[in-house]
Order: C-alpha cells, then sequence, then structure tokens
C-alpha cells in the first residue's frame, strides 16, 4: 500500500482535468499549438509537426504574443483567481524571497551557488531518464545516463557540471512533456501559491515526477511504500519533511540569488507582468513539448 500526502490533490486536480476537457481526445489530433490537442512538449514520432505558432522554435520567446493554441481565454479561463494568486505569489517575492536572496548572494560565492544549483539538477536525474525512455528517445536516456555517471563521480555529487563542458547535453524531459508527447491537452493555465506557474497537464506531470524520483522513496521518503526500505525510516515523517523542505526553500533561495539582476529587469521593462510570464511559460512549454 503506498501512502501519498499529495494524492488527495492530485485526485482533485486530475478531476478538473476531466471536467474541463484536458485530456486528450479520442480519434486523431490536430496540433496546433500550446492548447491543441497534441501539443506540447515532446510529440508522438507518428505526429505531424505542429504548425508554427508565434516564435519559430529556434527564435526568441516573446512573452507579448498569443500562446497560439486558440483563444487566448481558453488558455486561461480561470485568470481572475490566477491574476489574484500571482500578486500574492509576487508580494512574497518582493517581501521575503527577494531580501532573503539578497542577503544569501552577499555571502555566498557564484562558484558555489552554481555548484548548488547542479546538485539539485543532478538528484533529479531518474525522472529525466525515465521521461526520456517513455518517449522512446533512447539516444537522450543514454546521455542522461552518462551525464549523472559523470557529474556524480568526476564533478563530486554533481557540484561540477562537466558533462556540459564536454558538450554532452539533451533538452530535459518531464512527465509534463511525456502527457504531451501521448496526446493529453495542456488544459487550463494554473498559478498556485509559492509554485511556478503550470497548465493543468503540467502540475499533474509535476506530482508524477515526485513519484518518479526514488529518493522520495528510498532515501527521504515522502512517498511511503510497505516493505521497500529507506534511508531514513518511514516512521521518522517530521525528519523527511524538514529535510525535504529544507532542500526545497534551500533550492529555491539559491536559484532566486542567481537571479536576481534578471527578474529585476523583467519587472522593470514590463507593464503587465502577469499576460508577460503566462505568455512566455506557454510558448517555452509548446517549444519544449515540439523538440
Amino acid at each position: 500500500m503506498i501512502h501519498v500526502r499529495l494524492l488527495a490533490f492530485c485526485l482533485l486536480v486530475v478531476a478538473a482535468m476531466l471536467a474541463t476537457g484536458c485530456a486528450g481526445k479520442t480519434g486523431t489530433a490536430q496540433l496546433q499549438g500550446v492548447n491543441d490537442t497534441m501539443p506540447t512538449a515532446d510529440q508522438a514520432p507518428a505526429l505531424a509537426p505542429p504548425a508554427q505558432s508565434a516564435t519559430s522554435l529556434n527564435g526568441p520567446l516573446d512573452p507579448f504574443a498569443s500562446a497560439d493554441e486558440g483563444d487566448g481565454d481558453e488558455n486561461d479561463p480561470w485568470e481572475p483567481v490566477n491574476a489574484n494568486i500571482f500578486e500574492f505569489n509576487l508580494k512574497v517575492d518582493r517581501y521575503v524571497l527577494k531580501p532573503v536572496a539578497k542577503g544569501y548572494d552577499f555571502v555566498m560565492p557564484d562558484l558555489v551557488q552554481v555548484g548548488i544549483s547542479n546538485i539539485f539538477t543532478n538528484l533529479r536525474f531518474a525522472p529525466r531518464f525515465l521521461n526520456n525512455v517513455f518517449q522512446g528517445k533512447i539516444k537522450g536516456a543514454g546521455i542522461e545516463v552518462g551525464r549523472f555517471l559523470i557529474n556524480s563521480t568526476v564533478g563530486l555529487a554533481g557540484f561540477f557540471d562537466l558533462a556540459t563542458k564536454i558538450d554532452l547535453v539533451t533538452p530535459e524531459e518531464d512527465l509534463g512533456q511525456t502527457l504531451g508527447f501521448y496526446g493529453v491537452r495542456p488544459g487550463p493555465y494554473l498559478v498556485l501559491p509559492l509554485l511556478q506557474p503550470f497548465t493543468v497537464r503540467d502540475f499533474v506531470g509535476y506530482v508524477g515526477d515526485v513519484f518518479l524520483n526514488p529518493i522520495n522513496w528510498l532515501v527521504v521518503p515522502i512517498i511511503e511504500i510497505d516493505d521497500v526500505p529507506s534511508v531514513i525510516a518511514h516512521k521518522n515523517r517530521m525528519t523527511s519533511s524538514i529535510i525535504q523542505y529544507g532542500a526545497r526553500v534551500g533550492e529555491i533561495v539559491n536559484d532566486r540569488s542567481r537571479n536576481l539582476q534578471k527578474f529585476q529587469g523583467v519587472e522593470e521593462a514590463t507593464l503587465d507582468l502577469y499576460t508577460a510570464v503566462r505568455n512566455a511559460y506557454l510558448q517555452k512549454r509548446a517549444q519544449a513539448v515540439r523538440e
């Protein structure tokens, strides 16, 4: 029996996905963009290439362009609620996260910040590898294995990304992209408190990737599977929670610190930040599915 703390939330999200018609329809679907039936992240090999969106695959993302998935309102039917949550997240960033990140940036050398980011990326090897396999991208799966072995050994547990230095790179895959590969539609744009933007499909994938990472049930278990041992015993839930949430907060602060100037420039140059972030996210995810 598996005990998962996020199970109820996942069921609600899946129910919403079905209710809003986010799941891929039966029959042949047409690829037209981010909200189209066969969207995004990693298209099935048998599908025809998607129509060009507002941005070409190799061109820069335009945060003010239409998401090119049909009517814009269909991409964001929950905009009033999303916009309010976005404003809440923005205030948390402005008054809590950003000041903490500035202090962190003052005391933490850039080299260490990059190394910490590399470690977290290395720890998420398993979901990336499995999603390459799920999509039949054997070359990508092999590259992920090579990157993990090199960075985990010569790269000192992932602190140094030596694999990238020798040009051993491949697009990062996640379960949201895998769902898109098999025809699941993105569904409505979704903003949740204290989390990154999503579509409904991408949020389901985000939760699913938690299950795919063995660290979450073999090392620091937030998923409990009977008869499967873990480094930290299942009964020590408090210890697991502290480590998991502490690591996540540390990663967020580290990433925010590395992007202080970038985020500042975006905020100062953008009048409608909500729309800019939404459109850039939808375009980025559509491009990721097509790669």
